[in-house]
């Protein structure tokens, strides 16, 4: 008998096994995914650039290049060293923060691209922010009133929009708002160097507004997609039974479970922005990453390239993780731990 109890007492005071938590769980194996894809991506760019004909050494004496001259830049940049030992000093010098110094004009890249990293954040942020909270709002109206002329309107609007490229996008606003219609606003944006992009809000106007209407096309077939699904279950007809109002049923019963597939649809439109800004900047003049990027693989600035790039990557990541944990995070059968 004591045996028997002395084995239940230590049983109890055995520590319980931690109970799997989804969100906490996802984080970090993504997390680690993430750092390996970008160990990869890293591979990938170093062997990239050291494909392209040519190397650095030509790039910046082009026309003035002799054997002699090429011969000894190439060692001044390291460039007669084995690839493999390149590359690692390249990446260390990132792990540091030091991505090397630009070919075009000698300054260092992080000095470059840091700046620009803003400016393009700032236009990406605010087109996706903005885009949401208007491919939301129409796509939950468009499900209130289904099959309505107002319905109608916004579904053929939407699909006429998503034809339409950026640069095509872009050219009709300037048009229209900036040369020929009215000129309310600057057809190019261009910024005093070390100025704030938010203290020019008139040269922000157009290159956001090309991009609100890229995705919000997308947005809003998917939230009117989702939102229709909602409506039509079985805790929807049993609120309207209850004589829930209607603002009320959309608002706090169809949406939160019909804005989770919406959500993935919201990350993919803030990758496209990443990809779709570099039009935009340069069609606008605005001094962002985009226009950085166009102007490094014109140059031949592989350092900076090299920079463009793995920054872009890495919002990728960071977008991608971001938005799966959004998606669990208001999926409350998903969110909580499992027993």
């Amino acid at each position: 008998m004591t045996t028997t109890v002395t084995a239940e007492t230590e049983k109890a005071h055995e520590p319980k096994p931690r109970k799997p938590h989804p969100i906490r769980d996802m984080v970090i194996k993504r997390s680690l995914i993430g750092i390996l894809t970008l160990v990869l991506v890293s591979i990938l760019i170093f062997a990239a650039t050291q494909t392209l004909p040519g190397n650095a050494a030509s790039a910046v004496l082009q026309n003035t290049a002799t054997p002699a001259r090429l011969a000894a830049l190439e060692k001044q940049l390291g460039l007669n060293r084995p690839a493999v030992e390149q590359y690692w000093t390249w990446l260390t010098g990132v792990l540091h923060g030091n991505f090397g110094t630009s070919l075009a004009n000698g300054q260092p890249v992080g000095t470059l691209v840091g700046g620009r990293i803003v400016n393009s954040l700032v236009l990406v942020v605010l087109a996706g922010l903005i885009g949401t909270l208007i491919g939301v709002g129409l796509g939950v109206l468009a499900a209130a009133w289904r099959d309505s002329l107002f319905d109608r309107v916004l579904s053929v609007t939407s699909l006429a929009v998503t034809a339409l490229p950026e640069f095509v996008v872009a050219v009709v606003l300037v048009i229209f708002f900036a040369a020929v219609v009215v000129h309310w606003f600057p057809a190019v944006s261009v910024f005093v160097p070390g100025t704030a992009p938010w203290s020019n809000p008139k040269e922000l106007v157009l290159p956001v507004a090309t991009l609100v209407l890229v995705i919000v096309p997308y947005i809003f077939r998917m939230m009117r997609a989702s939102m229709i699904d909602a409506l039509e279950s079985d805790y929807v007809q049993m609120a309207r039974l209850k004589g829930v109002p209607k603002w009320r049923v959309l608002l706090f019963h169809a949406l939160p479970n019909a804005i989770a597939p919406t959500i993935q649809v919201i990350g993919l439109s803030f990758l496209y922005l990443a990809g779709g800004v570099v039009v935009v900047e340069y069609m606008f003049n605005y001094p962002g990453l985009g226009q950085a990027l166009v102007s490094a693989v014109s140059d031949r600035d592989i350092p900076q390239i090299q920079a463009i790039v793995l920054v872009l990557a890495a919002f990728y990541i960071f977008v991608n993780i971001a938005t799966d944990v959004i998606s669990l995070a208001v999926s409350p059968r998903r969110r909580l731990p499992r027993s």
